[in-house]
């Protein structure tokens, strides 16, 4: 059987299995259930779909904006214009607490890169004094060697 869709274009079965379960398992009280291979294929390929409808109406916002690069904001635009409004809000609350996390991660990660460089700074004069002053013992042992005449 041939497949209709290339492998970089689906999306992992795994991944699709748990979230179904998990939006499954808020709706029943029956905790143990089993979706069948089928109704797993149709979740996949609607969610492919409606990914691939929802970045080409995103893209399509991009261009009128004369930009190349798709933003979270041009996707909650797209959500609007086809009409999936009521995902917004639940969409807006994870992009913000992304971009919150992000912020964070990025803060922290320039906090550690300033410490880096004052402690680098901080041994790098030690490090030249220490390299002269080695230099000068040198030199003050091979003038005590001058001065004892040992020739």
């Amino acid at each position: 059987m041939e497949k209709a869709v290339s492998e970089a274009e689906e999306l992992p079965k795994a991944i699709v299995r748990r979230v179904v379960k998990d939006k499954l398992s808020h709706c029943s009280h029956d905790a143990d259930f089993n979706v069948h291979k089928d109704a797993l294929l149709a979740f996949t390929e609607s969610a492919r779909i409606f990914i691939h409808y929802l970045s080409a109406t995103a893209n399509d916002l991009c261009k009128e904006s004369k930009r190349q690069t798709i933003s979270g904001d041009d996707v909650l635009k797209a959500l609007e214009e086809i009409e999936f409004s009521e995902f917004l809000k639940p969409l807006k609350a994870s992009l913000d607490e992304f971009r919150k996390k992000n912020a964070e991660k990025k803060k922290g990660a320039s906090q550690s890169k300033d410490v880096k460089k004052k402690r680098k700074l901080e041994e790098e004069p030690s490090d030249k004094n220490e390299g002269s002053e080695s230099r000068q013992d040198e030199n003050d042992e091979d003038n005590a060697e001058d001065v004892t005449g040992d020739d």
